[in-house]
Protein backbone atom coordinates (compact mmCIF):
# COMPACT_ATOMS: atom_id res chain seq x y z
CA UNK A 1 0.00 0.00 0.00
CA UNK A 2 1.28 3.50 -0.90
CA UNK A 3 1.45 6.01 1.94
CA UNK A 4 -0.36 9.32 1.77
CA UNK A 5 3.02 11.16 1.55
CA UNK A 6 4.13 9.01 -1.42
CA UNK A 7 0.77 9.63 -3.12
CA UNK A 8 1.28 13.38 -2.68
CA UNK A 9 4.84 13.19 -4.03
CA UNK A 10 3.60 11.21 -7.06
CA UNK A 11 0.76 13.67 -7.59
CA UNK A 12 3.15 16.63 -7.34
CA UNK A 13 5.60 14.97 -9.77
CA UNK A 14 2.77 14.19 -12.18
CA UNK A 15 1.56 17.82 -12.05
CA UNK A 16 5.11 19.05 -12.65
CA UNK A 17 5.57 16.76 -15.65
CA UNK A 18 2.19 17.66 -17.13
CA UNK A 19 2.88 21.34 -16.72
CA UNK A 20 6.45 21.22 -18.04
CA UNK A 21 6.11 18.42 -20.61
CA UNK A 22 5.95 20.75 -23.67
CA UNK A 23 9.03 22.62 -22.47
CA UNK A 24 10.92 19.39 -21.73
CA UNK A 25 10.01 17.96 -25.14
CA UNK A 26 11.17 21.16 -26.85
CA UNK A 27 14.45 21.04 -24.93
CA UNK A 28 15.04 17.40 -25.98
CA UNK A 29 14.22 18.31 -29.59
CA UNK A 30 16.74 21.18 -29.51
CA UNK A 31 19.42 18.93 -28.00
CA UNK A 32 18.84 16.34 -30.75
CA UNK A 33 19.04 19.04 -33.43
CA UNK A 34 22.30 20.34 -31.92
CA UNK A 35 23.78 16.82 -32.01
CA UNK A 36 22.71 16.45 -35.64
CA UNK A 37 24.30 19.81 -36.51
CA UNK A 38 27.53 18.73 -34.84
CA UNK A 39 27.51 15.50 -36.83
CA UNK A 40 27.04 17.46 -40.04
CA UNK A 41 29.82 19.92 -39.15
CA UNK A 42 32.15 17.08 -38.25
CA UNK A 43 31.32 15.37 -41.53
CA UNK A 44 32.11 18.53 -43.47
CA UNK A 45 35.25 19.15 -41.44
CA UNK A 46 36.58 15.80 -42.61
CA UNK A 47 36.70 17.14 -46.18
CA UNK A 48 38.38 20.50 -45.53
CA UNK A 49 41.81 20.97 -47.11
CA UNK A 50 44.90 22.79 -45.83
CA UNK A 51 44.63 26.58 -45.96
CA UNK A 52 47.01 29.01 -47.61
CA UNK A 53 47.35 31.55 -44.76
CA UNK A 54 49.62 31.31 -41.74
CA UNK A 55 48.17 32.13 -38.31
CA UNK A 56 48.62 35.77 -37.42
CA UNK A 57 50.90 36.31 -34.45
CA UNK A 58 50.69 39.48 -32.43
CA UNK A 59 53.37 42.00 -33.24
CA UNK A 60 55.62 43.33 -30.50
CA UNK A 61 54.00 46.54 -29.26
CA UNK A 62 53.58 48.27 -25.93
CA UNK A 63 51.05 46.49 -23.72
CA UNK A 64 49.27 47.54 -20.55
CA UNK A 65 49.74 45.14 -17.63
CA UNK A 66 46.28 44.83 -16.13
CA UNK A 67 47.12 42.23 -13.52
CA UNK A 68 50.13 40.31 -12.23
CA UNK A 69 49.70 36.83 -10.75
CA UNK A 70 52.05 34.32 -9.17
CA UNK A 71 50.99 30.85 -10.24
CA UNK A 72 52.30 27.40 -9.45
CA UNK A 73 53.79 25.48 -12.40
CA UNK A 74 53.67 21.69 -12.55
CA UNK A 75 55.29 19.23 -14.94
CA UNK A 76 53.56 16.46 -16.91
CA UNK A 77 53.67 14.17 -13.87
CA UNK A 78 51.82 16.87 -11.88
CA UNK A 79 54.95 17.52 -9.79
CA UNK A 80 55.50 21.11 -8.67
CA UNK A 81 58.31 22.83 -10.58
CA UNK A 82 58.06 26.29 -9.06
CA UNK A 83 56.15 29.56 -9.20
CA UNK A 84 55.96 31.81 -12.22
CA UNK A 85 54.73 35.38 -12.64
CA UNK A 86 52.01 35.69 -15.27
CA UNK A 87 51.21 39.16 -16.56
CA UNK A 88 47.67 39.66 -17.86
CA UNK A 89 48.05 42.36 -20.52
CA UNK A 90 45.98 44.39 -22.94
CA UNK A 91 47.56 44.31 -26.42
CA UNK A 92 46.42 47.08 -28.81
CA UNK A 93 45.71 44.58 -31.62
CA UNK A 94 43.62 42.14 -29.59
CA UNK A 95 40.33 42.58 -27.77
CA UNK A 96 40.85 39.84 -25.16
CA UNK A 97 43.66 40.07 -22.62
CA UNK A 98 46.84 38.08 -23.27
CA UNK A 99 49.17 36.42 -20.78
CA UNK A 100 52.91 37.05 -20.89
CA UNK A 101 55.13 34.92 -18.67
CA UNK A 102 58.61 35.50 -20.04
CA UNK A 103 61.09 38.35 -20.32
CA UNK A 104 64.10 39.30 -22.44
CA UNK A 105 66.76 41.14 -20.46
CA UNK A 106 70.40 42.15 -20.59
CA UNK A 107 72.85 40.31 -18.39
CA UNK A 108 76.45 41.29 -18.82
CA UNK A 109 76.89 41.84 -22.55
CA UNK A 110 74.25 39.28 -23.56
CA UNK A 111 70.51 39.44 -24.17
CA UNK A 112 68.84 36.51 -22.44
CA UNK A 113 65.28 35.20 -22.46
CA UNK A 114 63.70 33.49 -19.47
CA UNK A 115 60.43 32.67 -17.85
CA UNK A 116 59.50 35.14 -15.13
CA UNK A 117 60.18 32.66 -12.32
CA UNK A 118 59.39 33.75 -8.77
CA UNK A 119 62.34 32.76 -6.58
CA UNK A 120 63.05 34.04 -3.08
CA UNK A 121 66.39 34.44 -1.36
CA UNK A 122 67.07 33.30 2.20
CA UNK A 123 65.58 36.57 3.51
CA UNK A 124 62.28 35.87 1.74
CA UNK A 125 62.80 38.58 -0.88
CA UNK A 126 62.90 38.29 -4.68
CA UNK A 127 66.23 36.71 -5.66
CA UNK A 128 68.68 39.41 -6.75
CA UNK A 129 69.96 38.86 -10.30
CA UNK A 130 66.96 36.75 -11.31
CA UNK A 131 65.05 37.56 -14.49
CA UNK A 132 62.19 38.87 -12.35
CA UNK A 133 64.50 41.15 -10.33
CA UNK A 134 66.19 42.49 -13.46
CA UNK A 135 62.81 43.15 -15.10
CA UNK A 136 61.47 44.94 -12.00
CA UNK A 137 64.61 47.07 -11.83
CA UNK A 138 64.41 47.96 -15.53
CA UNK A 139 60.73 48.90 -15.20
CA UNK A 140 61.44 50.90 -12.02
CA UNK A 141 59.18 48.75 -9.84
CA UNK A 142 60.07 47.65 -6.33
CA UNK A 143 57.62 44.73 -6.25
CA UNK A 144 55.34 42.67 -8.51
CA UNK A 145 52.18 44.59 -7.55
CA UNK A 146 53.71 47.79 -8.96
CA UNK A 147 53.70 46.20 -12.42
CA UNK A 148 49.92 46.54 -12.58
CA UNK A 149 48.63 49.42 -14.74
CA UNK A 150 52.12 49.88 -16.19
CA UNK A 151 52.75 50.10 -19.93
CA UNK A 152 55.68 47.96 -21.06
CA UNK A 153 57.39 47.16 -24.34
CA UNK A 154 57.35 43.66 -25.77
CA UNK A 155 59.59 41.72 -28.12
CA UNK A 156 59.54 38.25 -29.64
CA UNK A 157 61.30 35.14 -28.40
CA UNK A 158 60.79 31.98 -30.47
CA UNK A 159 57.56 33.43 -31.88
CA UNK A 160 56.07 34.38 -28.51
CA UNK A 161 55.69 37.83 -26.98
CA UNK A 162 57.76 38.57 -23.91
CA UNK A 163 58.45 41.69 -21.86
CA UNK A 164 61.33 43.75 -23.20
CA UNK A 165 63.56 44.69 -20.26
CA UNK A 166 66.72 46.03 -21.90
Amino acid sequence: MISYEDQQKNKTMEEYLNHNQPMLMEKRKMEKEKIEEQKIETGNDMEIGVGTKESVALEPKNVLIQQAKIEEVKNKENKRIGDKVNLICKHPDKEEPITISSVKYEKGDQIKASGIWFNKDDEGKIQKGSALAIMLEHLKCSNIKELENKEVGTTLDKGYLCVKAY
